[in-house]
């Protein structure tokens, strides 16, 4: 299993999910020439598309996909509405399937930024030495924490509950390089001699692309949200603070 991050827009992340037979999904197509291109690179064929939530950033190549024959995965809102272009194939929490021979998808309902946010735990089915990687849209960033538009707060710690009961191991493939920024949010809250802060800043100064970099064992120590417990009041006051914050 291979995941390979292709950067479009400002700050978004599309990515390919591939496995050993060269078939591969892509997640959260926007610019479809990117992803084209990347998929060329690889010498892989794209057989699915995965999508985290509706919104245009993620979902802005669905309709203009070159592969308008393969299946679209993505969540349903609430009353069962979809709102993800081209959507063919709903799916819901703990929902699996396969991509190739040997990756395995199970799906992890978010709701929150979004009613129908998704997220997609991968895994190689065949070498239990690899360590699994999760796409988590605008739920989960590294260090960060998307922003409640349909959701309340304790839909987010449900849904960082149940992402926090993955795997330590499993790397965390986000939909937006917000690294730096959710750096100096951390260190306006814990200070910047945190261990786990400190770090992370390594991170940040050694990698402009930071994903691939973080874990949910990572997540756990240095993501001021995942670090509150079960305070709902409090993730939302974080949350309200880091709207505001201009570091």
């Amino acid at each position: 299993m291979r995941i390979v991050a292709i950067p479009n827009q400002k700050d978004n992340y599309s990515y390919l999910l591939i496995d050993r037979s060269n078939k591969a999904a892509a997640i959260d197509i926007f610019d479809v020439g990117k992803v084209e291109d990347a998929a060329q690179r690889e010498g892989v064929e794209i057989i699915a598309n995965l999508t985290t939530h509706y919104h245009h950033d993620h979902t802005g190549g669905n309709e203009a996909s070159k592969h308008p024959e393969v299946p679209v995965y993505g969540g349903k809102a609430q009353g069962g509405k979809v709102k993800i272009p081209s959507l063919t194939n709903p799916v819901g929490h703990d929902d699996e399937f396969t991509i190739g021979d040997h990756i395995r998808v199970k799906c992890v309902a978010t709701p929150c930024h979004t009613e129908d946010s998704i997220c997609y735990y991968a895994r190689d089915t065949e070498d239990e030495d690899v360590p699994g990687g999760v796409f988590t849209g605008d739920t989960l960033f590294i260090a960060g924490c998307g922003r409640f538009f349909e959701g309340t707060a304790a839909q987010m710690y449900d849904a960082f509950s149940k992402l926090g009961k993955l795997p330590d191991d499993t790397f965390v493939y986000v939909g937006h390089e917000y690294t730096a920024g959710n750096l100096a949010f951390a260190k306006s809250v814990l200070g910047d001699q945190d261990p786990a802060i400190v770090r992370l800043a390594e991170v940040v100064k050694e990698n402009k692309i930071t994903v691939g970099h973080s874990t949910i064992a990572d997540e756990k120590v240095w993501n001021v949200f995942m670090r509150l417990g079960t305070d709902t009041e409090k993730l939302q006051d974080l949350r309200d603070k880091k709207d505001n914050f201009k570091g």
